[in-house]
Order: C-alpha cells, then sequence, then structure tokens
C-alpha cells in the first residue's frame, strides 16, 4: 500500500532549513544549503540504493513530482532503473534531433557553408565562383535541394554522367568538388558512412577512365606564322581589352596574370615585372623579362588606380572575359587567350635556338627534369630579356627571322 503523504503544498513551501524530506513513497524534498529546493526520488534496485532528480521546486509541483515518482515507480517494480531508462530516452531525444538537423542541411547550404570556410585559403580570388557556377550547372540541379546525409553513389553518379564523355575534364572537376563537400560534411557530422563521390570507393566501376576518353585539347593557338598580321590588325582596334591582350602576347603571360597586374610590380629601370606568388599557379613568385615593346605599351597605360587595366567596378581589375570579347570583335572565335603561350612556346621551338628551359622558366612552368631542376639555381633573366626582344620583334615586323644563337 502507497505510504502516508507527510508533505502539503504549505509545508514545502515553509521549509527551510537544508536536509531531505520525506514525501511518500521514495519521493524527497531536497533542500540545499542555499536554499535552492528540488525533488528527488529514492529507490532500491538489486539490492542497492539510488537517487534520482526529478527537477526543481519552481518547475515541478508536489503534485506533478508525485505523478513523476510514480512513473518511475512502475519501472523498478519491472526490474528497469529508472536512471538508466531516462538517460536513453535523452540519447535517443538527441539523435532524432540530430537527423533533424541533418535533414535540413541540403548539399547546395552545405557546399556553400564548405566554400565560405575554404576560400579565405584560395589563391585565386575567383576560385569560389568557379566553385559556385560549376555546382549551379552541374550539381544543384540534381541533388542542391536534397539532404546532404542522402547524397548517395547513384545521385553522384545523376551529375557526372551527362557530362563525364563530353566534358571530362569539368566532370572529373565537379566529382572532386563533390567528393570535397561530403567529406566537411562528414567532418561536421552533416552525414555519415563512406564517400559516394571517392572515385577508388567505386566510383571508378560505373565510369570510364577519364584519361582514356579524355582528348588531350590544347588551348586553341594560333600560328606563330600568323603572329606578326594578328598584331597588326589588333593595333586598329582600341580598348583596354586590346591593349591588355597584346600586353598578355609580348608577355606570354595568363590571362589572370595580365589582368590582375598592378603598377606596384613594374620595375621600369630594371626592365622587369614581379608577379607575387600569391597570384602565381605554381605558389611562387615569377620575374618577367619585359622586352622594349612591352615597356612602350606598359608607358602608354593610363594610371586610374593600382591595376594596369583597370575594370569598370571601383578597385576591380579588367573583366576575366574582356579579352575573349576582343578575339571575338575580330572574329577570331577559333582561338584563346591561353593559347598565345603555345604559341610563344612553338616559336621559340621552330625560329630559335633559344634553349627549352629558357621559354619554360619565361612560361613560369616547373621543368620536367628534376635533375635539371635542381642545378637551375637562377632564372636565366638575361637569356629571357634577349628572348623576349626576339618575340617582340617578330610580333611586330612581318619579315621576321629566325633567331639563332652563338654556339
Amino acid at each position: 500500500m502507497p505510504s502516508k503523504q507527510q508533505l502539503s503544498a504549505i509545508k514545502v513551501k515553509n521549509i527551510k532549513e537544508p536536509g531531505y524530506f520525506l514525501d511518500s513513497d521514495g519521493l524527497y524534498l531536497q533542500v540545499s544549503s542555499t536554499g535552492t529546493k528540488s525533488w528527488v526520488y529514492r529507490f532500491m534496485l538489486k539490492k542497492r540504493r539510488r537517487d534520482m532528480g526529478l527537477g526543481p521546486l519552481d518547475t515541478l509541483s508536489l503534485a506533478d513530482a508525485r505523478l513523476q515518482r510514480n512513473e518511475q515507480k512502475k519501472l523498478v517494480k519491472q526490474g528497469i532503473d529508472p536512471i538508466a531508462n531516462r538517460t536513453t530516452i535523452e540519447n535517443q531525444q538527441i539523435a532524432l534531433e540530430q537527423i533533424k538537423q541533418r535533414e535540413s542541411i541540403t548539399f547546395k547550404l552545405c557546399a556553400e557553408e564548405y566554400i565560405n570556410a575554404k576560400q579565405a585559403e584560395w589563391k585565386n580570388s575567383k576560385s569560389a565562383q568557379q566553385w559556385n557556377s560549376t555546382l549551379r550547372d552541374y550539381a544543384h540541379p540534381f541533388i542542391g535541394h536534397l539532404p546532404v546525409s542522402q547524397i548517395d553513389q547513384s545521385l553522384v553518379l545523376k551529375c557526372l554522367k551527362p557530362i563525364w564523355e563530353s566534358k571530362t575534364e569539368t566532370a572529373t572537376r565537379l566529382r572532386q568538388r563533390i567528393e570535397n563537400i561530403l567529406d566537411y560534411a562528414k567532418a561536421k557530422n552533416y552525414r555519415n558512412g563512406d564517400n559516394p563521390a571517392a572515385l577508388k570507393g567505386g566510383l571508378q566501376l560505373f565510369l570510364p577512365r577519364a584519361s582514356k576518353i579524355k582528348e588531350t585539347k590544347n588551348h586553341s593557338a594560333l600560328p606563330y606564322r600568323d603572329i606578326p598580321a594578328f598584331i597588326s590588325q589588333l593595333k586598329t582596334l582600341n580598348g583596354q581589352a586590346v591593349l591588355a591582350l597584346r600586353l598578355t602576347i609580348l608577355t606570354a603571360a595568363r590571362t589572370s596574370e595580365i589582368l590582375n597586374a598592378q603598377w606596384c610590380e613594374i620595375n621600369l629601370a630594371e626592365r622587369t615585372w614581379i608577379i607575387p606568388k600569391e597570384r602565381m599557379k605554381a605558389g611562387k613568385e615569377h620575374r618577367i623579362a619585359l622586352s622594349q615593346t612591352a615597356i612602350d605599351l606598359i608607358q602608354s597605360l593610363p594610371r586610374v588606380n593600382h591595376f594596369l587595366f583597370p575594370g569598370a567596378k571601383q578597385d576591380k581589375p579588367l573583366s576575366n572575359m574582356a579579352m575573349a570579347q576582343a578575339l571575338k570583335r575580330i572574329n577570331r572565335r577559333d582561338i584563346t587567350v591561353h593559347g598565345f603561350r603555345s604559341t610563344f612556346r612553338d616559336w621559340v621551338a621552330e625560329k630559335t635556338n633559344f634553349p627549352a628551359r629558357v621559354a619554360e622558366t619565361a612560361l613560369a612552368h616547373q621543368l620536367k627534369d628534376a635533375t635539371e631542376r635542381a642545378y637551375q639555381r637562377g632564372d636565366l633573366i638575361e637569356k629571357r630579356f634577349e628572348m623576349m626582344e626576339a618575340w617582340a620583334s617578330y610580333c611586330e615586323s612581318r619579315n621576321a627571322k629566325i633567331i639563332r644563337l652563338p654556339a
């Protein structure tokens, strides 16, 4: 039979001294030394006394405390530890909350979170834009709206298969980006299990090897013999983009290097342009030898801000597409801006005796031969001055001669 109830709401209110005060059937009012009051259920299970906190008095009345005690008492009669049972229930609730949280994190949200977390370490300021555009075009239409926890191999394949053979390079980058995002999601506890975008995790069984289907496509380049006539045509046009394109050809620099070129990097007295390592593909400072023609072009540029080729927006360089648009103006959709680096390299190989390592250094390429890299201490600047002057002379004249160096 239930024991007689010894407490009332008035008694509970009036008790001041610290200690445990029995109500009935193991229900105690606990008063701390600071006067805080709470409820405790004391029970015996497997010959061991246990105390289970039920809650503070300010949120749990005497009547509610008795109801809670009764619920826990039923478990004790069944041989169930109510403390362990409560812990299990709490853990289940936490797990349910985590599942709900995972369901609310879509692949698109996770991708945005990852890009925001990583973009500070990316050398190229346009990397985040490139990531977003790739995912927007090829991933988000299929999986962007889905919980990142539910992305499996079949969904990854749904993104990749439409472009794996037609745009293999893009598809390869897309797979790598999805893999990185899903790795991040696992680290953030948004998902569990293996990464379905990992190539060696089984994905390679469903896709042909990229190296086997990918055509080796170089950037469409203008044949070097056509460069003088092309330069003459460019000189008939006006605009920043045209001047940027001419300087790109004269220096054999990359598009991003030209567009982000700053006045503080140009040393006219020494005829050099030093690009900081943060802007270089290889992450190493690069010194460019400037021909007199390149210097004359640079000196003709107006100083608007710190960029050689300022864009329409304040403190921004010329648009990434500006030089490509200049090519379209003269109906040269068959070649690319980057291809002029190949044009320069072909000219060096076929029309001059300059060593390959001089041309490769000018292009900021790492030498393939490890031994040659180890022995090359300098940047061959004097030889490059001579080579770039010869290149400028060839570009500016239809009657350019083959350059032969003394043996």
